[in-house]
């Protein structure tokens, strides 16, 4: 069996990183290991989630450059949810920035938002049997 384990998202600053993802977002901070000479393994999920982010504090002018443009412009990220109007209400009352309103899709429903990067992320509540 083969899973995906960790998603690497540049960041300029772990604990700048860290304030957004954990203290706004509310992921679970799995790991922070000093891997010295000022680099670590920074890893992060939505709580309960097997799939997290590995945060890759950016290193040289390519990488500093992608930061929050990892995919291009295009939505990036999916959270999914159990419970979107709670979640995306929560969201909303900490400050996250929504590119657009709720919508409906025959899948469920959806809402685009960007980080504190600008990476656009879907949160996403899929009806049950899809």
């Amino acid at each position: 069996m083969m899973q995906l384990g960790s998603i690497a998202l540049l960041v300029p600053d772990y604990d700048e990183a860290l304030g957004y993802y954990v203290g706004v977002l509310g992921f679970t901070l799995l790991e922070d290991t000093d891997l010295g000479q000022g680099k670590r393994w920074v890893r992060i999920a939505p709580p309960g989630a097997e799939t997290g982010l590995l945060l890759a504090q950016a290193q040289g002018e390519a990488q500093t450059g992608a930061i929050g443009n990892q995919s291009g412009g295009r939505v990036f990220l999916f959270l999914h949810t159990t419970d979107f109007w709670a979640d995306y209400h929560r969201l909303q009352a900490r400050g996250v920035q929504f590119l657009e309103e709720p919508r409906p899709e025959t899948y469920g429903h959806v809402v685009v938002f960007r980080d504190v990067y600008g990476n656009k992320w879907d949160l996403l509540e899929v009806q049950r049997g899809l």
